[in-house]
């Protein structure tokens, strides 16, 4: 079962998470956007050992402080291709649809995503029943598609064929806000489900 530490920073307040299996001292860094030495501090005191900072899109405020939590533990960062087109740091590791990272015995399925940006992609672990979906899916809207790189044509073809794939128990945890489970989503996510009806 995986452990979450979430930190929230900068004006948009973005979330940051920290992963790791129960009590096992790998963890992933997903999105860090803000205040690396606070990031740093927790996963030091907590002894934790950095994998890997997955990145879910190229946007700056989940990305700002990537390169340097990356560079003080010398893990990589991994994000979609598409994405790190648009991103101006250096990806050591690009993540594929399907691929599957391991976590001490917790697998992590990636999921392309597009719609917020081409390369979004969501972070699944099915033995935790949850999902970490970036930019594109909270527990009332999704992320917006009118930035460079959106697309609400490949926003609802992610909805359709991703998302609402997903059982009522997964439980998501977005880039900003608090999470949700998806039966929430599907009570109180319109736009989510306006882009389940269109034809």
């Amino acid at each position: 079962m995986l452990k979450i530490k979430r930190f929230v920073g900068g004006e948009l307040q973005s979330n940051c998470y920290i992963v790791n299996n129960d009590a096992k001292p790998s963890c992933f860094v997903i999105d860090p956007g803000y205040e690396p030495a606070r990031i740093i501090r927790y996963i030091e005191e907590n002894s934790l050992e950095p994998a890997g900072i997955i990145l879910t899109h190229h946007h700056h405020d989940h990305t700002g402080a990537a390169r340097r939590v990356g560079d003080h533990f010398g893990c990589p960062l991994m994000m979609s291709f598409a994405d790190s087109l648009m991103y101006k740091g250096k990806i050591d590791r690009y993540l594929a649809d399907g691929e599957v990272l391991e976590l001490d015995g917790e697998k992590i399925t990636v999921l392309l995503t597009p719609g917020h940006t081409h390369g979004s992609l969501c972070l699944l672990a099915e033995d935790s029943r949850l999902v970490f979906t970036g930019d594109t899916i909270f527990d009332t809207d999704l992320g917006r598609t009118d930035l460079k790189d959106g697309s609400a044509a490949e926003m609802i073809n992610s909805c359709r064929e991703v998302i609402d794939r997903w059982p009522n128990d997964y439980r998501i945890y977005p880039g900003h806000d608090e999470s949700a489970t998806m039966k929430q989503v599907r009570t109180y996510n319109s736009e989510f489900l306006q882009c389940l009806e269109v034809r």
